[in-house]
């Protein structure tokens, strides 16, 4: 009989790690494990604020559905049984890992997507003063940097990055932190350093000035895209979509959205929230086929659990069966 285990663990960050919306020191995670006939697996999930999702509250839900689980529920009921969120994600890639583990057969296989080979990484910089910013990139001495912007002074921050980061490639998230009147602005100041992208620049609920303004730099939609059901719509706002397993609830709808954005035209991103390895190895197969990836919230952590994924400067390698998959 299969049986549920949920457990809160938290993991420190170098520093302190601002957006738009705040700042945090450390990345508080809900993790599932399900255990049956001597195998186990394992996801972890971030509840997040901004969409309405409390660690507590999180915790409770997926523990909900422990009788369910233990009568049989499985990863395709589970899809019906948990809207899209960081509840459904935990259990649906803890189903995903005890089938492999199960089966003896890897979680890429059983998804009927090719082995998950060695990808580049984003790295993110922290919102801070313009000084402070320029000072990570020139330390971090990354290929591709991800700067966090929303806030009075980014022309400010876009220069003194260049500035210290030549040749690195810039992609920028402003989490919703600008608006219709400074955007046509903000987007040449990104297009005059070279960014290549800019993710979700407006609130969700007013992107629709998206379709009128023209796309200095191509535009990815973060907070305005979750599955499938509202990718339709994001047609003339948005040129790529940043896939998030906490966001789709689970790998399951990732990589139905992945397939179904392709379709429709849309590059694919795939990012994260702040956790630990275990919450990235999944999104490792998802992307695979993205155009930009960021998956780097182990490198922004003081600790990473163990074992973890291996992170070779910029270069993020699959997962050991030991962690996921």
């Amino acid at each position: 009989m299969p049986r549920l285990t949920v457990s809160v663990e938290r993991f420190p960050i170098h520093g302190t790690f601002t957006i738009a919306r705040g700042s945090k020191t450390e990345a508080v995670v809900v993790v599932a494990e399900i255990d049956t006939d001597g195998a186990r697996g394992r996801g972890e999930c971030v509840p997040y604020a901004r969409y309405y999702e409390t660690v507590d509250g999180v915790r409770a839900l997926v523990e909900s559905l422990a009788p369910e689980i233990a009568a049989g529920l499985d990863r395709a009921g589970l899809q019906a049984r948990l809207p899209a969120g960081a509840a459904r994600n935990a259990l649906d890639c803890a189903f995903w890992d005890l089938e492999a583990k199960l089966k003896g057969i890897p979680a890429a296989s059983l998804a009927g997507v090719p082995a998950p080979r060695p990808l580049e990484t984003a790295f993110t910089l922290s919102l801070a003063a313009p000084a402070e910013m320029a000072q990570a990139a020139a330390h971090a001495n990354r290929p591709l940097l991800k700067l966090k912007l929303g806030a009075p002074g980014d022309p400010e921050r876009l220069a003194a990055v260049r500035a210290a980061a030549p040749r690195a490639r810039l992609i920028v998230d402003a989490n919703e932190g600008w608006d219709e009147n400074t955007l046509p602005g903000l987007l040449q100041a990104c297009a005059d350093v070279g960014v290549e992208l800019v993710e979700q620049p407006l609130p969700a609920a007013a992107d629709e000035a998206l379709a009128r303004l023209p796309h200095t730099v191509p535009i990815c939609a973060d907070e305005s895209v979750h599955d499938r059901a509202g990718l339709a719509a994001l047609r003339g706002r948005y040129d790529a979509v940043n896939i998030k397993l906490d966001k789709t609830g689970g790998l399951t709808e990732a990589l139905a959205l992945a397939e179904e954005a392709e379709r429709l035209g849309f590059k694919l991103m795939v990012g994260c929230m702040l956790a630990s390895s275990l919450a990235m190895a999944p999104a490792l197969l998802v992307a695979q086929r993205a155009q930009v990836v960021d998956l780097d919230g182990p490198l922004l952590l003081a600790r990473d659990r163990v074992p973890g994924l291996h992170y070779d400067g910029a270069t993020v390698y699959p997962p050991t069966p030991e962690l996921w998959g």
